[in-house]
């Protein structure tokens, strides 16, 4: 390798997102990645037995499908052989008592669903849709925007301020938690129920302060993108985004660890590997890490570049709730009691609102929950191509569990050493029983499975910290403009040609490829405007 335009440190989605934009405007791009294969945790492997598909960490992408960059590198993508599928309904909830609710793809089948759960919540359904459409458009055009901008700046204040002058009803949705925002507007707690776990997925609790922004934007990101699964398995995302790059002249080199950003005249000008090499870049590094091993870590060796403060909050960057993953190879498909569970994308078993919030409790007090909730998918029921026929592939996924656990809240397991296998077989034990309330054939349909804890996920990625797949607490404090740090709230970091991408920057949590997208328009629209000086 020599020198490049651009050098990418590490491969998450997000920074090929990056790299493909500026490989497609003419950029010379290396993306740098540790691992032995492109893509972070969108990842896809034969966890359990030869055959049978499990995509690793993250599964379905409404957020990226619905996102800036898919609408723009989508046809390419498409062409180099991504392909999407989606079940007939996007999501549900099941609860032990039997009690099942349905997420569709349109307005009127989700009020009609909401009526016959409860007479007059397909009406409040309706209302509340209409009072925030509104708003809609400009805060999805925000998860695509450096918050740090003043273009941003404008529109967060076009939105949180009515014409007299005074806050808007959006600023006061914004500080709900979700909680408040389904007890005032549902009668039925089965779709309480349904509604309230999809904040988890973007590491809010339904008793947080802002969770009731997230809820009502995943309902409607769900509405209209659904429930996308890539036929072959999540990481086609990543191997069509490294296909993009290649073809327009990028390289993607994997076992390439960057330890190093090097500056020379106070701006980033290369990296260097943990094998001692030195790669140039001479307009931008961007970097798929958290601010903490950025500030911490890739620049320990230019103290004079970061600022005291910087330093101190980089210090302070806090991790949230981990993730527990039970992979299932399975004999035939599940079978719910209700038979439409089969057909929903990721349905959520649980006990309702007050026992998500029991879980989340627990787990931020360090606790194994006792009673977790559980958000299911079994992608073999749209991508047959995931296992053999006949049978099927499913993940039960929870993330309402500590990184580090210091107790259960059953009294049951000693968890006094952490993660260890023992810890992992007994809670999965758990939760493959809680399952089997909802579904038949558990677990007599069970070939094999594979667990994952937070300790298996912070040994496999470092920008999972402790064990946390969203990059970071979502609290409010640290997020939108707290995010990554009060003192750098946006991608640009405190040293010129320097740039952050990943879940740990704005707009955070999932398969979003929006900080990637970001990144790539601002130093394309940097480099028009220098060439029109």
């Amino acid at each position: 390798m020599s020198g490049y335009d651009a050098v990418v440190i590490g491969s998450g989605h997000n920074a090929l997102v990056t790299a493909a934009y500026l490989a497609r405007a003419g950029w010379s791009v290396a993306v740098l990645e540790a691992g032995d294969r492109p893509g972070g945790l969108v990842r896809t492997d034969e966890l359990t037995l030869p055959g049978f598909r499990h995509d690793t960490y993250s599964s379905a992408h409404p957020l990226f499908t619905g996102g800036p960059a898919f609408a723009e590198l989508g046809p390419e993508l498409l062409a180099l052989g991504l392909d999407y599928r989606k079940p007939r309904y996007w999501s549900g909830v099941s609860t032990a008592q039997g009690a099942v609710g349905l997420l569709a793809g349109s307005v009127e089948e989700n009020v009609a669903e909401a009526e016959r759960l409860a007479p007059g919540d397909g009406e409040a359904l309706a209302r509340l849709l209409k009072e925030v459409e509104p708003s809609i458009g400009p805060v999805f055009g925000l998860l695509g925007t450096d918050l740090a901008t003043p273009a941003a700046r404008k529109a967060i204040h076009r939105l949180t301020h009515d014409a007299h002058g005074g806050l808007s009803d959006f600023a006061h949705l914004f500080t709900l938690t979700g909680r408040v925002l389904l007890e005032e507007t549902f009668a039925s707690p089965v779709t309480r129920g349904m509604l309230a776990p999809w904040a988890l997925h973007l590491g809010r609790g339904p008793d947080e302060v802002n969770s009731a922004l997230w809820v009502i934007l995943v309902l409607v990101a769900l509405t209209t993108a659904g429930m996308p699964t890539p036929v072959g398995g999540s990481e086609q995302l990543a191997k069509a985004l490294t296909a993009l790059i290649e073809r327009h002249g990028g390289t993607v080199e994997c076992h390439q660890r960057v330890d190093r950003v090097l500056l020379r005249d106070g701006k980033a000008r290369a990296v260097r590997t943990d094998g001692g090499q030195v790669v140039t870049a001479r307009r931008a590094v961007v970097a798929s890490v958290n601010p903490d091993q950025l500030y911490l870590g890739l620049l320990a060796d230019e103290p004079g570049a970061v600022p005291p403060r910087i330093r101190a909050q980089a210090g302070r960057f806090r991790y949230g709730r981990g993730c527990f993953q039970v992979h299932l190879a399975l004999s035939e498909p599940p079978r719910f009691h209700d038979p439409r569970l089969a057909e929903a994308g990721e349905p959520h078993l649980t006990e309702g609102l007050d026992a998500l919030s029991r879980s989340v409790n627990e787990a931020t007090r360090g606790l194994l929950p006792a009673e977790p909730t559980i958000a299911f998918d079994a992608p073999s029921s749209v991508d047959p191509s995931r296992c053999p026929p006949g049978q099927a592939v499913a993940r039960l996924q929870l993330l309402d569990v500590p990184c580090r656990p210091v107790g259960d809240a059953a009294g049951r397991i000693d968890v006094r050493d952490g993660w260890t296998e023992d810890v992992k077989r007994a809670f999965a034990d758990r939760v493959l029983d809680i399952a089997s309330r909802h579904i038949a054939n558990l677990p007599g349909a069970v070939l094999a499975r594979h667990v994952i804890s937070p300790a298996d996920l912070a040994a496999a990625n470092p920008n999972c910290g402790p064990g946390d797949p969203f990059g970071g607490s979502h609290e409010l404090a640290q997020s939108y403009l707290f995010r990554p740090l009060p003192g750098q709230p946006g991608h640009r970091t405190t040293v010129p040609n320097l740039y952050l991408v990943g879940a740990a920057t704005w707009p955070g949590h999932g398969v979003n490829g929006a900080s990637g997208y970001i990144v790539a328009k601002q130093l394309l629209s940097q480099t028009h405007v220098n060439r029109q000086k």
